[in-house]
């Protein structure tokens, strides 16, 4: 793992060409909508949370992972979770009224395009969703794909969007650096064969679980985030 500023010698690989993008916590801070939402949800299952900033650990993994890993739900009552989940978030809007896009993120995805990198959503939203932000905030424009969760659920963890967006776009393992701010982004990354990851410290993850999944950059700030991609060095 290097953090940034970081040791200039490199891994001779291909080079990188495609940067895999999280989404939630990474390029928007869409946090209050996902707590208020679950929330929302646990509370038409009987479970009162008077804080919805404990739900923290709900931005992140797959919705039915959330519901059966912290509140004991059963998968069939997980998938009920998910469909009232749905309807108070895009029903309320809460996919763009309580989200906005990081300070200097579009900055950053334009000088990583004019750098010559292609630039690739891959998050466990579904993809309409991750897709209905995007061109909300007008960033749409700056992504050639959008990897996400199937209408029918069957894309379920980060590694399978990741598998699937590769399949898609006939990608090697090596031509990939996946970019995120939990553990799911890189463990995701890893168990797809891809070899670059970094970690990203503005979102809802930390530097101690970026360390203990093994992210092998981990970025403080969007600039530095930009300042090790656009270097001459990294990826070759």
């Amino acid at each position: 793992m290097r953090s940034f500023p970081y040791d200039t010698q490199v891994d001779m690989q291909m080079k990188k060409s495609t940067l895999f993008f999280d989404l939630d916590g990474t390029i928007t801070d869409s946090g209050e909508g996902i707590m208020r939402s679950a929330q929302y949800t646990l509370a038409k299952f009987g479970i009162e949370v008077a804080d919805w900033r404990t739900l923290r650990p709900f931005v992140g993994p797959p919705l039915e992972d959330s519901f059966m890993d912290f509140y004991g739900f059963s998968h069939d009552d997980a998938m009920r979770a998910m469909e009232v989940y749905r309807e108070d978030y895009i029903g309320n809007e809460r996919v763009v009224r309580d989200n906005f896009p990081y300070e200097g993120i579009e900055d950053c995805l334009r000088a990583l395009r004019e750098a010559g990198y292609r630039l690739v959503i891959a998050t466990s939203k579904p993809k309409s969703t991750a897709e209905m932000v995007l061109r909300y905030f007008r960033l749409d424009a700056y992504f050639d794909f959008v990897a996400g969760r199937d209408a029918h659920d069957i894309l379920h963890t980060k590694a399978e969007v990741i598998t699937d967006a590769m399949r898609q776009l006939q990608l090697l393992p090596d031509e990939i650096v996946m970019i995120g701010d939990r553990k799911f982004d890189i463990e995701g990354a890893y168990e797809c064969g891809i070899r670059t990851t970094v970690g990203i410290l503005w979102g809802y993850g930390d530097r101690a679980e970026m360390e203990a999944c093994g992210a092998d950059y981990i970025v403080a700030t969007i600039s530095d985030l930009t300042a090790l991609l656009c270097s001459p060095t990294f990826g070759i």
